[in-house]
Protein backbone atom coordinates (compact mmCIF):
# COMPACT_ATOMS: atom_id res chain seq x y z
CA UNK A 1 0.00 0.00 0.00
CA UNK A 2 3.32 2.29 0.98
CA UNK A 3 4.41 1.36 -2.65
CA UNK A 4 0.85 2.02 -4.34
CA UNK A 5 0.97 5.31 -2.50
CA UNK A 6 4.61 6.65 -3.64
CA UNK A 7 3.46 5.88 -7.35
CA UNK A 8 0.09 7.21 -7.13
CA UNK A 9 0.28 11.03 -4.91
CA UNK A 10 -1.31 13.17 -7.36
CA UNK A 11 -4.73 10.19 -7.86
CA UNK A 12 -4.89 9.94 -4.12
CA UNK A 13 -4.64 13.90 -3.59
CA UNK A 14 -8.32 13.80 -5.36
CA UNK A 15 -9.86 12.15 -2.45
CA UNK A 16 -7.53 13.42 0.73
CA UNK A 17 -4.61 16.40 1.14
CA UNK A 18 -1.67 14.01 2.32
CA UNK A 19 0.06 17.03 3.09
CA UNK A 20 2.47 14.97 5.02
CA UNK A 21 3.30 12.30 2.31
CA UNK A 22 2.15 8.96 1.93
CA UNK A 23 1.90 6.96 5.34
CA UNK A 24 5.00 4.42 6.54
CA UNK A 25 4.36 0.77 5.69
CA UNK A 26 3.88 0.78 9.67
CA UNK A 27 1.55 3.61 10.18
CA UNK A 28 -0.50 1.79 7.56
CA UNK A 29 -0.72 -1.59 9.30
CA UNK A 30 -1.64 -0.10 12.92
CA UNK A 31 -4.56 1.79 11.29
CA UNK A 32 -5.53 -1.22 9.68
CA UNK A 33 -4.98 -3.53 12.73
CA UNK A 34 -6.89 -0.74 15.02
CA UNK A 35 -10.44 -0.63 12.93
CA UNK A 36 -13.28 -1.86 13.81
CA UNK A 37 -14.46 -5.27 11.79
CA UNK A 38 -18.31 -4.53 13.05
CA UNK A 39 -17.86 -1.03 11.81
CA UNK A 40 -16.07 -2.09 8.52
CA UNK A 41 -18.56 -4.71 7.95
CA UNK A 42 -21.70 -2.24 8.42
CA UNK A 43 -19.89 0.18 5.87
CA UNK A 44 -20.01 -2.67 3.51
CA UNK A 45 -23.12 -4.15 3.74
CA UNK A 46 -24.33 -0.46 3.24
CA UNK A 47 -22.68 -0.28 0.05
CA UNK A 48 -23.33 -3.68 -1.04
CA UNK A 49 -27.75 -3.30 0.20
CA UNK A 50 -27.55 -0.21 -2.27
CA UNK A 51 -26.48 -1.75 -5.48
CA UNK A 52 -28.13 -5.49 -4.91
CA UNK A 53 -30.85 -6.26 -6.78
CA UNK A 54 -32.04 -9.59 -5.00
CA UNK A 55 -34.66 -11.53 -7.31
CA UNK A 56 -37.24 -13.03 -5.76
CA UNK A 57 -35.73 -16.72 -5.22
CA UNK A 58 -32.51 -15.77 -5.57
CA UNK A 59 -29.85 -18.18 -3.26
CA UNK A 60 -27.86 -16.70 -0.66
CA UNK A 61 -25.16 -19.50 0.05
CA UNK A 62 -23.76 -19.32 3.69
CA UNK A 63 -20.26 -20.82 4.12
CA UNK A 64 -17.39 -20.53 6.29
CA UNK A 65 -13.34 -20.25 5.33
CA UNK A 66 -10.09 -20.88 7.28
CA UNK A 67 -8.00 -17.90 6.29
CA UNK A 68 -4.75 -20.28 6.94
CA UNK A 69 -1.77 -17.68 7.14
CA UNK A 70 -3.82 -15.75 9.64
CA UNK A 71 -2.47 -18.47 12.69
CA UNK A 72 -0.31 -17.01 15.03
CA UNK A 73 1.42 -19.69 17.49
CA UNK A 74 3.19 -17.39 18.94
CA UNK A 75 0.19 -15.92 20.76
CA UNK A 76 -1.53 -18.67 21.05
CA UNK A 77 -4.55 -17.21 17.93
CA UNK A 78 -6.06 -19.47 15.57
CA UNK A 79 -6.60 -18.53 12.25
CA UNK A 80 -9.26 -16.70 11.35
CA UNK A 81 -12.48 -18.31 10.49
CA UNK A 82 -14.77 -15.60 7.94
CA UNK A 83 -18.68 -16.59 7.56
CA UNK A 84 -19.23 -15.23 4.05
CA UNK A 85 -23.12 -15.02 2.63
CA UNK A 86 -22.78 -14.84 -1.35
CA UNK A 87 -25.46 -14.05 -3.48
CA UNK A 88 -25.06 -16.54 -6.27
CA UNK A 89 -26.95 -14.78 -9.10
CA UNK A 90 -25.60 -11.02 -8.38
CA UNK A 91 -22.31 -12.32 -7.83
CA UNK A 92 -21.58 -10.19 -4.55
CA UNK A 93 -20.64 -10.78 -0.88
CA UNK A 94 -23.35 -9.61 1.02
CA UNK A 95 -22.17 -9.81 4.58
CA UNK A 96 -19.05 -11.95 6.84
CA UNK A 97 -19.10 -12.56 10.69
CA UNK A 98 -15.44 -13.45 12.35
CA UNK A 99 -14.83 -16.53 14.26
CA UNK A 100 -11.35 -17.58 15.56
CA UNK A 101 -12.85 -20.72 16.38
CA UNK A 102 -14.31 -23.84 13.48
CA UNK A 103 -16.80 -24.65 16.22
CA UNK A 104 -18.14 -20.95 16.62
CA UNK A 105 -19.35 -20.59 12.98
CA UNK A 106 -22.47 -22.46 14.65
CA UNK A 107 -22.78 -18.64 16.52
CA UNK A 108 -21.42 -16.66 13.84
CA UNK A 109 -24.23 -17.77 11.28
CA UNK A 110 -27.16 -16.25 13.16
CA UNK A 111 -25.18 -13.02 13.74
CA UNK A 112 -24.51 -12.68 9.90
CA UNK A 113 -27.90 -13.58 8.98
CA UNK A 114 -29.26 -10.83 11.10
CA UNK A 115 -27.95 -8.36 8.90
CA UNK A 116 -29.58 -9.48 5.92
CA UNK A 117 -32.38 -8.44 4.29
CA UNK A 118 -33.63 -12.25 3.11
CA UNK A 119 -37.38 -12.16 1.84
CA UNK A 120 -38.10 -14.41 -0.73
CA UNK A 121 -34.56 -15.68 -1.15
CA UNK A 122 -33.49 -19.31 -0.79
CA UNK A 123 -30.53 -19.89 1.70
CA UNK A 124 -28.28 -22.47 1.49
CA UNK A 125 -25.90 -23.63 4.26
CA UNK A 126 -23.68 -27.16 4.72
CA UNK A 127 -23.95 -29.21 7.74
CA UNK A 128 -22.56 -26.99 10.40
CA UNK A 129 -25.47 -24.98 10.37
CA UNK A 130 -28.12 -27.68 10.17
CA UNK A 131 -29.27 -26.04 13.41
CA UNK A 132 -33.35 -25.94 14.63
CA UNK A 133 -32.70 -22.26 16.02
CA UNK A 134 -30.52 -21.46 12.54
CA UNK A 135 -33.70 -23.12 10.21
CA UNK A 136 -36.07 -20.87 12.43
CA UNK A 137 -34.16 -17.50 12.11
CA UNK A 138 -34.07 -18.00 8.22
CA UNK A 139 -38.02 -18.76 7.92
CA UNK A 140 -38.68 -16.13 10.84
CA UNK A 141 -36.79 -13.77 8.37
CA UNK A 142 -39.07 -14.61 5.36
CA UNK A 143 -37.04 -16.64 3.24
CA UNK A 144 -36.63 -20.50 2.60
CA UNK A 145 -34.00 -22.89 3.72
CA UNK A 146 -32.00 -25.74 2.32
CA UNK A 147 -29.59 -27.32 4.87
CA UNK A 148 -27.18 -29.86 4.35
CA UNK A 149 -27.01 -33.24 6.55
CA UNK A 150 -23.65 -34.73 8.24
CA UNK A 151 -22.92 -36.19 11.90
CA UNK A 152 -24.21 -33.12 14.03
CA UNK A 153 -27.61 -34.19 13.44
CA UNK A 154 -27.33 -37.85 13.10
CA UNK A 155 -30.57 -39.10 14.35
CA UNK A 156 -32.02 -36.93 11.56
CA UNK A 157 -29.57 -38.12 9.12
CA UNK A 158 -30.18 -41.86 9.58
CA UNK A 159 -33.75 -41.39 8.88
CA UNK A 160 -33.38 -39.36 5.61
CA UNK A 161 -30.81 -41.49 4.76
CA UNK A 162 -32.88 -44.86 5.68
CA UNK A 163 -35.72 -43.27 3.41
CA UNK A 164 -34.19 -42.97 0.63
CA UNK A 165 -32.18 -46.21 0.80
CA UNK A 166 -35.36 -48.06 1.03
CA UNK A 167 -37.08 -45.75 -1.57
CA UNK A 168 -34.09 -46.86 -4.39
CA UNK A 169 -33.78 -50.56 -3.46
CA UNK A 170 -37.55 -50.64 -4.40
CA UNK A 171 -36.75 -48.81 -7.44
CA UNK A 172 -39.01 -45.36 -6.28
CA UNK A 173 -42.34 -47.58 -6.10
CA UNK A 174 -44.93 -46.00 -4.62
CA UNK A 175 -42.68 -42.81 -3.66
CA UNK A 176 -44.04 -39.50 -4.74
CA UNK A 177 -40.62 -37.79 -5.72
CA UNK A 178 -39.77 -34.99 -7.87
CA UNK A 179 -36.34 -36.06 -10.04
CA UNK A 180 -33.77 -34.51 -12.66
CA UNK A 181 -30.45 -35.38 -13.45
CA UNK A 182 -27.21 -33.54 -15.27
CA UNK A 183 -24.54 -34.33 -16.99
CA UNK A 184 -21.10 -32.79 -17.65
CA UNK A 185 -18.35 -34.04 -19.57
CA UNK A 186 -15.27 -32.02 -19.83
CA UNK A 187 -11.52 -32.68 -19.52
CA UNK A 188 -11.70 -36.16 -19.75
CA UNK A 189 -13.92 -36.47 -16.81
CA UNK A 190 -17.77 -37.45 -16.53
CA UNK A 191 -20.42 -36.39 -13.87
CA UNK A 192 -23.53 -37.33 -13.84
CA UNK A 193 -25.90 -35.35 -10.77
CA UNK A 194 -29.33 -36.72 -9.73
CA UNK A 195 -31.27 -35.07 -7.46
CA UNK A 196 -34.29 -36.39 -6.08
CA UNK A 197 -37.23 -34.62 -3.26
CA UNK A 198 -40.12 -35.66 -1.57
CA UNK A 199 -42.73 -33.81 0.35
CA UNK A 200 -43.08 -37.54 2.42
CA UNK A 201 -42.09 -36.80 6.21
CA UNK A 202 -43.57 -39.63 7.67
CA UNK A 203 -40.69 -41.43 8.93
CA UNK A 204 -38.73 -38.36 10.34
CA UNK A 205 -37.97 -37.98 13.41
CA UNK A 206 -39.34 -34.66 15.85
CA UNK A 207 -40.57 -33.00 12.60
CA UNK A 208 -42.08 -30.50 14.22
CA UNK A 209 -38.86 -28.72 15.96
CA UNK A 210 -37.77 -27.36 12.61
CA UNK A 211 -39.10 -24.54 11.12
CA UNK A 212 -41.12 -24.62 7.68
CA UNK A 213 -40.08 -28.14 7.34
CA UNK A 214 -41.32 -29.35 4.33
CA UNK A 215 -38.85 -31.51 2.33
CA UNK A 216 -36.12 -33.71 2.16
CA UNK A 217 -33.74 -34.48 -0.78
CA UNK A 218 -30.83 -36.48 -1.47
CA UNK A 219 -28.35 -36.05 -4.34
CA UNK A 220 -25.92 -38.61 -5.99
CA UNK A 221 -22.48 -37.65 -7.67
CA UNK A 222 -21.24 -40.65 -9.88
CA UNK A 223 -17.74 -39.66 -11.83
CA UNK A 224 -15.47 -40.98 -14.15
CA UNK A 225 -12.26 -40.17 -14.15
CA UNK A 226 -9.05 -41.77 -15.85
CA UNK A 227 -10.92 -45.03 -15.77
CA UNK A 228 -11.60 -44.34 -12.08
CA UNK A 229 -15.77 -44.32 -11.16
CA UNK A 230 -16.58 -42.84 -7.47
CA UNK A 231 -19.72 -42.79 -6.07
CA UNK A 232 -21.16 -39.61 -3.40
CA UNK A 233 -24.54 -39.33 -1.45
CA UNK A 234 -25.49 -36.00 0.40
CA UNK A 235 -28.34 -35.80 2.22
CA UNK A 236 -30.79 -32.27 2.70
CA UNK A 237 -33.75 -30.98 4.92
CA UNK A 238 -35.44 -28.55 2.54
CA UNK A 239 -37.64 -25.38 3.41
CA UNK A 240 -39.45 -25.33 0.06
CA UNK A 241 -41.64 -27.07 -2.00
CA UNK A 242 -40.51 -30.50 -3.81
CA UNK A 243 -39.79 -29.17 -6.92
CA UNK A 244 -36.26 -30.79 -8.58
CA UNK A 245 -35.24 -28.10 -10.30
CA UNK A 246 -34.98 -25.60 -7.93
CA UNK A 247 -33.61 -28.05 -5.27
CA UNK A 248 -30.65 -28.54 -8.06
CA UNK A 249 -29.95 -25.24 -8.45
CA UNK A 250 -29.58 -24.57 -5.12
CA UNK A 251 -27.17 -27.26 -4.01
CA UNK A 252 -24.95 -26.65 -7.41
CA UNK A 253 -24.87 -22.97 -6.67
CA UNK A 254 -24.43 -23.09 -2.86
CA UNK A 255 -20.96 -25.51 -4.09
CA UNK A 256 -20.06 -22.91 -6.65
CA UNK A 257 -19.18 -21.03 -3.87
CA UNK A 258 -16.16 -22.93 -3.48
CA UNK A 259 -14.93 -21.66 -7.35
CA UNK A 260 -16.61 -18.60 -7.51
CA UNK A 261 -15.65 -16.97 -4.01
CA UNK A 262 -13.12 -19.20 -1.89
CA UNK A 263 -10.60 -20.12 -4.77
CA UNK A 264 -10.50 -16.88 -6.50
CA UNK A 265 -9.86 -15.53 -2.84
CA UNK A 266 -6.99 -17.75 -2.14
CA UNK A 267 -5.52 -17.76 -5.39
CA UNK A 268 -6.01 -14.44 -7.11
CA UNK A 269 -5.83 -12.53 -3.65
CA UNK A 270 -3.13 -14.78 -1.62
CA UNK A 271 -5.75 -15.02 0.97
CA UNK A 272 -4.36 -18.12 2.27
CA UNK A 273 -0.89 -16.99 1.66
CA UNK A 274 -1.51 -13.48 3.91
CA UNK A 275 0.71 -14.05 6.69
CA UNK A 276 -1.03 -10.63 8.30
CA UNK A 277 -1.68 -11.27 12.02
CA UNK A 278 -1.75 -8.37 14.14
CA UNK A 279 -5.18 -7.20 15.98
CA UNK A 280 -7.87 -6.93 13.46
CA UNK A 281 -6.02 -6.83 10.59
CA UNK A 282 -7.11 -10.47 9.10
CA UNK A 283 -10.47 -9.78 9.40
CA UNK A 284 -10.01 -6.32 7.93
CA UNK A 285 -7.95 -7.39 4.57
CA UNK A 286 -10.63 -10.59 4.40
CA UNK A 287 -13.46 -7.61 3.85
CA UNK A 288 -11.18 -5.65 1.95
CA UNK A 289 -10.94 -8.68 -0.49
CA UNK A 290 -14.41 -8.83 -0.16
CA UNK A 291 -15.26 -5.19 -1.37
CA UNK A 292 -12.66 -5.48 -4.11
CA UNK A 293 -14.32 -9.10 -5.80
CA UNK A 294 -17.52 -7.13 -5.62
CA UNK A 295 -16.54 -3.84 -7.04
CA UNK A 296 -14.97 -5.74 -9.71
CA UNK A 297 -17.97 -8.52 -10.38
CA UNK A 298 -20.30 -5.58 -10.52
CA UNK A 299 -17.42 -3.57 -13.39
CA UNK A 300 -18.32 -6.02 -16.10
CA UNK A 301 -16.07 -5.98 -18.30
CA UNK A 302 -15.58 -9.62 -19.92
CA UNK A 303 -11.86 -10.08 -18.71
CA UNK A 304 -10.58 -12.38 -16.08
CA UNK A 305 -10.31 -11.09 -12.10
CA UNK A 306 -6.53 -11.49 -12.31
CA UNK A 307 -6.43 -9.04 -14.97
CA UNK A 308 -8.79 -6.53 -13.84
CA UNK A 309 -6.62 -6.32 -11.13
CA UNK A 310 -3.59 -5.51 -12.70
CA UNK A 311 -5.30 -3.24 -14.99
CA UNK A 312 -6.82 -1.40 -12.27
CA UNK A 313 -3.05 -1.05 -10.82
CA UNK A 314 -1.69 0.45 -13.88
CA UNK A 315 -4.78 2.11 -15.34
CA UNK A 316 -5.88 5.30 -13.23
CA UNK A 317 -9.08 5.83 -15.64
CA UNK A 318 -9.97 2.13 -15.23
CA UNK A 319 -9.64 2.18 -11.49
CA UNK A 320 -11.88 4.87 -11.22
CA UNK A 321 -14.25 3.09 -13.31
CA UNK A 322 -14.32 0.05 -11.08
CA UNK A 323 -13.79 2.13 -7.51
CA UNK A 324 -17.16 4.72 -8.58
CA UNK A 325 -19.32 2.74 -11.55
Amino acid sequence: MEEFGHEKPDWLRQFAPFENGVPSHDCVANVIARLSPKGFQACLLSWTQSIAEMTDGEVVAVDGKTARGSRDRRRGRSPLQMVSAWACHNRLVLGQEATREKSNEITAIPKLLELLELRGCLVTIDAMGCQTAIAAQIIAQGADDVLGLKGNQSTLQEAVEDYWSVAQQADFAHVQADFTEELDKDHGQMEVRRYWITDDLRTLPNVARWAGLRSIGMVERACVSNGQESLERRYFINAMAPEAARFAHAVREHWGVENRLHWRLDVIFGDDASRIRKGQAPAIMTSVHHLSMNLFDQEGSAISLAKKRRKAAWNDGYRAKVVFG
